[in-house]
């Protein structure tokens, strides 16, 4: 599956990987040995994420129940906790750098195809 940002029809992942059993939340990307641009992985439920056991830096995109973007965390390094969002139903792993640039806003929707 691909992820969109709806509004500027700009492509954040060409491929995106679900999380959405308690295995596939638990593993995410532990045991990855590289994150290449244009994976990504989109986690359900969940509200904030570690990194402990990775071997890169990652990308974050906190989003409610309707796929709108909370808030970004850009280039989240190894070992380190995201802060935690109430109010976030998903998150979209991407590799870091994905959103430098133009990153989406607070607000726009992410349609995964």
């Amino acid at each position: 599956m691909r992820a969109v940002i709806v509004t500027s029809d700009k492509e954040l992942a060409a491929h995106v990987t679900v999380a959405d059993t308690f295995f596939s939340r638990l593993r995410g990307l532990l045991g990855a040995r590289s994150f290449p641009q244009g994976e990504g992985l989109w986690i359900i439920p969940c509200r904030g994420v570690h990194t402990f056991g990775m071997l890169f830096p990652i990308d974050l995109l906190f989003l409610d129940a309707e796929q709108r973007v909370l808030t970004s965390v850009f280039s989240l390094l190894p070992n380190r906790l995201s802060p935690v969002y109430r109010r976030a139903a998903s998150v979209l792993e991407l590799p870091a750098g994905t959103m430098a640039g133009t990153p989406p806003a607070a607000g726009e929707q992410v349609l995964f195809l």
